[in-house]
């Protein structure tokens, strides 16, 4: 898969709630099972688009600022970002193409608030994230981890270039493995305050954390070398 920064924007999943999800369908939504820390729950998820792969470093330095040795290795996943850069980018990039920010950000970033209707890009959200990783399988996996994933025990210690593991079935590239993505949602408010989650498994992660439907949680402000971040729209 050879996807440049030009591209990268246009290039969307469409990810339909029609499609066949592990439970039901109908017009309004999708149903499925979402699972987290209380355990497993139905949802509706209405359809969005989805990029095909995390944000790359070469994309993402079209917009911010580079650092020393930031472009490394150019079509890999950009790590060391935050979820508050992360909702930076999203609404910079709105703004570079022309299109409506879906995010409210005030006091020093303390409070964001995501307008669903509007048409920018933004983080997606945990239910939407499981739902088009298993994209209407029912199992922790959508294929076999080595084929699908890079993670602790083929990585060679590292990220590695977008697409270069199979695909789901819906076309969508590195859903798991290779880094772990930051989703909008806030994790436990009454135990972890503003702890925000992400998802997938990265290169440095044991098989076991590269499912489906396994979740972490860190401070907005967390930056680490194996979590980065996918961009998805609204319909």
């Amino acid at each position: 898969m050879n996807l440049n920064s030009r591209e990268y924007v246009f290039r969307f999943r469409a990810v339909f709630s029609k499609r066949k999800s592990p439970l039901c369908s109908n017009s309004k939504g999708a149903c499925f099972l979402l699972s987290t820390q209380k355990g497993l729950s139905q949802v509706e998820v209405k359809s969005f688009l989805l990029a095909p792969v995390p944000v790359t470093k070469e994309f993402y330095f079209t917009i911010m600022q580079p650092s020393v040795g930031s472009i490394d290795e150019p079509q890999a996943p950009v790590v060391e970002v935050s979820w508050n850069d992360a909702i930076l980018f999203c609404n910079l990039l709105s703004q570079h193409s022309g299109l409506k920010e879906c995010y409210l950000v005030s006091d020093d970033g303390e409070n964001v608030v995501c307008d669903w209707e509007a048409d920018g890009y933004r983080l997606p959200t945990e239910a939407e994230w499981q739902y088009a990783c298993k994209a209407g399988t029912s199992g922790y996996r959508y294929g076999e981890l080595d084929d699908i994933a890079w993670y602790q025990d083929n990585s060679e210690g590292r990220a590695h270039q977008v697409g270069k593991k199979l695909p789901n079935v819906w076309g969508l590239y590195d859903m798991l493995g290779n880094v772990w993505e930051w989703c909008w949602d806030l994790y436990d408010v009454k135990v972890y305050g503003s702890y925000r989650i992400f998802r997938g498994g990265s290169w440095a992660e044991e098989e076991r954390g590269c499912g489906a439907t396994c979740r972490r949680r860190s401070h907005p402000t967390f930056r680490i070398d194996d979590l980065g971040f996918r961009l998805a729209r609204s319909l």
